[in-house]
């Protein structure tokens, strides 16, 4: 029994060592944490973001593969090197904030996840994450 078993375990040992296990780890992207795609939600939301393959960093901080989140309230994501506006629609998290509370008018609302450089540019479409939300 006791073979049977240490055999299972090596294998599995060699799977994960070949990247066989890839399904565990998130691919590259940004991605919400919370709240849900299609979630219903009440005042104050709490929005907390995901991010991996790239490394979160405060504004002004101009390093490849660093920057910080930017939450796009009914809004698309933006082509790459557009700075994010500034507005009641873009909240910037330039501290390297990784959550925070919003609140939102109720009804229907998408949430565009925008990573950007630490000048604001954004990385484009592949580096954003768009999510649906109910507001109650």
């Amino acid at each position: 029994m006791k073979k049977s078993w240490l055999a299972g375990m090596t294998f599995a040992a060699c799977l994960l060592a070949n990247g066989f296990a890839s399904s565990v780890a998130h691919a590259e992207g940004v991605y919400f944490i919370e709240p849900a795609d299609g979630a219903t939600v009440s005042n104050p939301v709490h929005i907390k973001f995901g991010i991996d393959g790239m490394t979160v960093a405060p504004a002004g901080t101009v390093t490849p593969n660093t920057g910080h989140h930017h939450l796009l309230i009914d809004g698309q994501p933006l082509p790459q090197g557009t700075v994010v506006p500034v507005s009641d629609k873009s909240i910037h998290y330039g501290k390297g904030q990784t959550e925070a509370d919003i609140t939102l008018p109720p009804g229907d609302h998408t949430l565009t996840a925008q990573f950007a450089n630490g000048a604001h540019q954004s990385y484009g479409p592949e580096w954003s994450k768009t999510i649906t939300v109910h507001v109650k």
